[in-house]
Parts: C-alpha cells; sequence; structure tokens
C-alpha cells in the first residue's frame, strides 16, 4: 500500500515538474520576437496617443497628457470619480475618448486599446505598482 501512494506521488510529481518545465522553456529568438511585437504596439500607441484619429474634434491625448503625463497606469485598478466606480485603466481611456476626444469608445480587447495601454505602461516603466492610489 505504502508503494503504491510512493509511486503515484512520484508519477504526479513528475507529471506536475516536467508541465513547469516545459511551459516556461523559450529561446532568445522566442525573447527577441515577443520584444519587437510588444515594441510595434507601444509605437502605435504613441503614434496614437499623439494622433487625432480617436478624436471628431482635432484634439489628441497628448494635448492633456504629453508622453503619458499623469496617467498613472500603476494605480490601476481604483476608484476612479469621473466614471463612479473601481474601474481599469482601458475604462478611464474610453472616458477620455468619449469626452476630451470626443470620439467612440474602443473595445477592451481592440488592438487600439491594447497599443494605448502599452504606451502608457512603457512611459512609468519602472514605477512600483500601487493598485487603489490617488
Amino acid at each position: 500500500m505504502n508503494r503504491k501512494i510512493i509511486s503515484l506521488f512520484i508519477i504526479v510529481g513528475a507529471m506536475f515538474w516536467g508541465i513547469n518545465i516545459l511551459a516556461d522553456e523559450f529561446k532568445n529568438e522566442d525573447l527577441e520576437r515577443w520584444k519587437k511585437e510588444y515594441d510595434a504596439a507601444v509605437n502605435y500607441g504613441r503614434q496614437l496617443w499623439v494622433g487625432t484619429e480617436l478624436a471628431t474634434n482635432g484634439v489628441s491625448c497628448a494635448q492633456c497628457h504629453p508622453n503619458a503625463a499623469n496617467t498613472h497606469p500603476e494605480t490601476y485598478p481604483k476608484f476612479q470619480k469621473q466614471i463612479g466606480k473601481v474601474s481599469a485603466l482601458w475604462e478611464m481611456i474610453n472616458f477620455c475618448i468619449r469626452n476630451p476626444l470626443e470620439g467612440k469608445s474602443l473595445k477592451p480587447d481592440s488592438k487600439e486599446m491594447i497599443a494605448l495601454q502599452a504606451y502608457i505602461a512603457s512611459e512609468r516603466r519602472g514605477v512600483k505598482l500601487d493598485p487603489g492610489k490617488h
């Protein structure tokens, strides 16, 4: 009986460790590709940030937030008084697109929204996470 239990633990342990080892393996080529794709998203986000294609009134995000200043992505999710609830960063981005920019909201998983969030986060790289802070 004890041998069966020990064998079961060994098999389950081997399966668990084997899966984790495979999940964490990647090559330098992977890292390079992922960085290239991330950098492309950041660059697209910056293009959207400084451009006026999200607006109907000629305003850009950069007019109020040059270089994503005062966006504080590290503090989300947090209560946003403009929205009236605890909100994710993408919700505040959409608030600004709808109001100051007088544009149409983006879907949370759209290429544009992901790019905007990537750009904002890249501008705050290295800042400690502090969700809920005002």
